[in-house]
C-alpha cells in the first residue's frame, strides 16, 4: 500500500525569535509543510498567531503552509488566512452546529481559493461526526492530543478514527498531530495517517534532517498494514 508520507513540522516548538531562521533550517532538513498552529484563547486555552504572522512566515517559506485554525469562529477568518498565504486551511468540527454549518466553512474556504480543505476532531469527538464531509475535503485531522498546548502524551485511542477513516474509503490526507515522535509515528501511519505533524520531536533533535528521514522513513515502512481495505474483513499485510 505505497502512499506518499507528507511531514508537517509544527512551528509551535520553534524558536519564535529567529522564526525565519528556523523555517529554513527545518526546510533544508526536509519538511514537505509546515504546520501552522492558530489558537484564538476561546476555542482552546491558549493564544498564538493570527494572520499578519500567517503571512510574514509565507513572506520566508518554500513548502506550503498547513495552517490549522483552532479558533470558533472558522467562517469569519476564511478570507484572512487565504490571503495570509494558507495552503492547507483546516477548522474544527466542534465549532459546527450541524452538516450544513460545515459545509458552509468548507465552501468559504472554496471561495476564498485555499487549496486543501481539512475538517479537524478532537480526541473525544466521535469521527462519524466528520462522515458527511468525506466526499468535500482534502484532510481529516484527527488530534491525538487535545489541542492548546505542545508537548502533550500521545493518545493511542484515537488510532481507531483513523483507520475508521481508510476502511470507509476516504482516499483524501489523514493527518495526525499531537505527541508524534520515533515511537508514535509509526504507529499513526500503520493506521493510515499519511501527513504527520511533529513539534518538539523535531526541533528538539540535535540532526533536524536525520529526525525528519527516519520519521519518513518509518512511516513509509509502516503505512495502512494495519487498515482493512473497504470491505475486506482482514487487516493488510
Amino acid at each position: 500500500m505505497a502512499r506518499s508520507i507528507t511531514i508537517s513540522p509544527s512551528l509551535l516548538a520553534c524558536d519564535f525569535a529567529r522564526l525565519a531562521e528556523e523555517i529554513g533550517r527545518v526546510e533544508a532538513a526536509g519538511a514537505d509543510w509546515l504546520h501552522v498552529d492558530v489558537m484564538d484563547g476561546h476555542f482552546v486555552p491558549n493564544l498564538t498567531i493570527g494572520p499578519p504572522v500567517v503571512a510574514a512566515i509565507h513572506e520566508v517559506a518554500r513548502v506550503p503552509l498547513d495552517v490549522h485554525l483552532m479558533i470558533s469562529d472558522p467562517l469569519q477568518y476564511a478570507g484572512a488566512f487565504a490571503r495570509a498565504g494558507a495552503h492547507v486551511l483546516t477548522f474544527h468540527i466542534e465549532t459546527a452546529a450541524s452538516v450544513p454549518a460545515a459545509r458552509a466553512v468548507v465552501r468559504a474556504f472554496r471561495d476564498q481559493g485555499i487549496q486543501k480543505v481539512g475538517v479537524s476532531l478532537n480526541p473525544d469527538t466521535p469521527v462519524e461526526r466528520v462522515a458527511d464531509l468525506l466526499d468535500e475535503v482534502d484532510l481529516v485531522l484527527v488530534m491525538s492530543v487535545f489541542p492548546g498546548f505542545g508537548g502533550q502524551q500521545f493518545m493511542e485511542e484515537v488510532l481507531l478514527k483513523t483507520r475508521w477513516l481508510r476502511e470507509h474509503g476516504y482516499d483524501g490526507h489523514v493527518e495526525m498531530d499531537g505527541g508524534l515522535d520515533e515511537k508514535t509515528l509509526p504507529r499513526c501511519a500503520h493506521a493510515g495517517a499519511d501527513a504527520l505533524v511533529s513539534g518538539s520531536a523535531i526541533f528538539g533533535a540535535p540532526d533536524l534532517a536525520a529526525t525528519i528521514g527516519r520519521f519518513r522513513e518509518l512511516a513509509s515502512a509502516s503505512y495502512g498494514r494495519g487498515v482493512r481495505a473497504p470491505g475486506s474483513t482482514r487487516g493488510l499485510a
